[in-house]
């Protein structure tokens, strides 16, 4: 018993002084509870077979599809039109929209799809961002209370539930009491949410660089783009390959890209590729063209193309980016149209700044200069490409990054059927699937329906650090049952609170719950905590259900502290917050939920 508990004080220790990762922390602490001698192996490595584990691993998935397919900015940019401007209406959007995602998606995933567009919201329409980025971060965390995967706590008291033999929660046996804390939670934050208010000067743009859609307004793409496409009758231009049509002699015209778009059940399958000189053009095939716009009506003409209209050029599995030619670089005094970009890296030149002065005619005759930055159109890997070989010129930004910020969202419609076809085998009983199978089988359809890039992709979505902590913190809670220690918490509660009466042992956990919160994480506590409060629950001879939901309401509504969760922290510098901010909006916030739920549980889930 003494080891656990110095091994957990150390551990609690660690995690509150934050210069050792936490899932460092949880692996050490269970090194030291097994050499010890107080879990045999099988006990330590029980966590990395959790279901909630496997779960949770799978859930990260899944949410990663929704942003990446740009299904949650969606409906983030339909809150911004909504508002109109009204301030009251768009913290009342905000809190509703970001608490709904919430309920499918982890807190930290949520609020960094809000952050932008209330930066954005502020910046177009004055809504002041420092009154709604808090409240924003507070809702990710009541919004998880909808669902049972709303939040790790919930899946760890309901396995916690399950182990004793209890039924397990369903899908929605949350959602009256996330109802409830989303009432409260803008019934608070909507009045104390005026303290937050800043002063802001003028909205900058951030300086982690250009986004492609910044980068095509900076060269004015859009204004000579034009779309045209294969008709399915006789033209002559199908079946003839690019080298033939020689564009750039006749026309004056560039083929940025050739696209093939097909309608299917659930949105678009679509294709991008670039035009090579043995590229050859089919019926239905989309030729995005750059250049003077007479030259495309009179190539539009000459072959009986159909005119589409565009007001973007989208970046899929092709981006653009800027490279800039080096002082010591072979291409200087060189002419565009001899210094191969085209056949070593399968790049497009779209246009040059030169100083102030942006380069788009004739490019293929212009000598490169010192100091030159080249807008390049080509396949991600081939700008990546040029990224690693960079003797002669330099990519601006960070190409990796861009392209895995591009939403897929031609996708949207299949990655929200995944998630309403999960969510549904889920809620219903009937239907013989348990939820881990679900979530990864959901999962695995996000990345074979192609809502990512890659299973690269699908698996960097993933927080490791998070699955490890949770998988290694998950057998402490067997070693403080297995010692004693949970029995004598539980013993102290119920002794100097369990003689008043339930109420006040089940306010007991919701407040030791919530202070431990304040400490380590809500995961870690849900896990500490939930077999104490079984324990509490057995002794006193009342259901554990009251008590475990107490302990899950503790460990996710956490809002005194900017650290006592990743979304809190998130918001801290964008909204101007200080340490004093959290205590003033968010320990109210806390308190209350804590008072009115120790009275609201036992209705819903009755002590007898």
């Amino acid at each position: 018993m003494i080891i656990t508990i110095i091994v957990l004080i150390v551990t609690i220790a660690m995690f509150v002084w934050g210069r050792v990762r936490g899932d460092v922390v949880a692996l050490s602490a269970l090194m030291v509870l097994t050499a010890t001698g107080v879990l045999n192996t099988s006990e330590a490595l029980s966590g990395f077979s959790s279901p909630i584990v496997i779960m949770m691993a799978g859930l990260f998935v899944v949410g990663g599809a929704i942003l990446q397919t740009g299904l949650a900015q969606s409906a983030g940019n339909s809150i911004s039109r909504m508002a109109k401007g009204n301030e009251t209406r768009a913290f009342i959007y905000v809190v509703l929209a970001t608490s709904f995602i919430g309920a499918f998606v982890s807190n930290t995933g949520t609020v960094a799809i809000m952050m932008p567009i209330i930066m954005s919201m502020a910046a177009s329409s004055g809504i002041r961002s420092s009154r709604l980025l808090m409240p924003v971060a507070f809702a990710g965390s009541l919004g998880g209370m909808l669902t049972l995967i709303g939040t790790p706590p919930n899946l760890v008291i309901s396995e916690t539930l399950e182990e004793h033999g209890f039924a397990p929660l369903g899908f929605f046996t949350f959602l009256p009491i996330g109802l409830i804390v989303i009432a409260l939670g803008i019934a608070v934050l909507l009045p104390m949410s005026l303290l937050l208010i800043k002063k802001k000067g003028k909205h900058h743009k951030g300086t982690a660089g250009k986004t492609l859609n910044d980068l095509a307004e900076q060269y004015q793409l859009h204004d000579n783009l034009y779309k045209l496409r294969v008709g399915y009758k006789n033209n002559g231009l199908a079946g003839m390959c690019v080298q033939q049509l020689d564009l750039q002699n006749r026309y004056g015209l560039t083929i940025l890209e050739i696209r093939n778009e097909k309608k299917k059940a659930l949105g678009m399958d679509i294709r991008q590729s670039m035009a090579w000189a043995d590229t050859v053009i089919a019926q239905g095939d989309i030729l995005y063209l750059y250049g003077d716009k007479d030259a495309m009506e009179r190539f539009a003409s000459d072959y009986h193309l159909i005119r589409m209209k565009t007001t973007r050029l989208d970046f899929y599995d092709i981006g653009i980016s800027e490279i800039i030619v080096l002082p010591t670089s072979r291409l200087t005094g060189v002419r565009i149209r001899d210094s191969r970009l085209r056949e070593d890296y399968s790049v497009n030149i779209l246009s040059i700044r030169r100083d102030e002065n942006y380069i788009k005619e004739e490019l293929s005759d212009h000598r490169l200069r010192n100091g030159d930055i080249l807008l390049v159109q080509g396949q991600w890997d081939k700008i990546m490409q040029m990224n690693h070989e960079n003797e002669n010129w330099v990519v601006l930004g960070r190409p990796d990054k861009q392209m895995e910020k591009v939403s897929l969202d031609f996708k949207a419609p299949v990655a929200a059927a995944i998630m309403l076809l999960m969510i549904l085998v889920m809620v219903f009983d009937f239907i013989p699937v348990i939820p881990v199978i679900a979530v990864v089988m959901a999962g695995l359809l996000m990345v074979f329906s192609g809502c990512f890039r890659s299973v690269d992709a699908a698996y960097k979505t993933i927080n490791w650090e998070s699955i490890i902590l949770i998988a290694a913190m998950m057998p402490m809670s067997i070693a403080l049952e297995k010692t004693g220690v949970s029995s004598i918490v539980s013993e102290n509660l119920v002794s100097s609170l369990g003689a008043i009466g339930p109420y006040a042992l089940l306010a007991g956990i919701y407040f030791t719950t919530s202070l431990m919160t304040m400490f380590i994480s809500n995961t870690a506590t849900a896990v500490l905590m939930a077999p104490i409060a079984m324990a509490a629950a057995t002794q006193t001879g009342v259901s554990p259900y009251s008590f475990m939901f107490a302990v899950t309401l503790g460990a996710s509504m956490c809002f005194a502290s900017p650290f006592s969760t990743p979304p809190n922290a998130l918001v801290m510098k964008a909204g101007r917050y200080t340490f004093m901010d959290y205590v003033w909006v968010g320990l109210p916030l806390q308190i209350i939920i804590g008072i009115v739920m120790t009275f609201i549980l036992p209705l819903l889930f009755p002590f007898a």
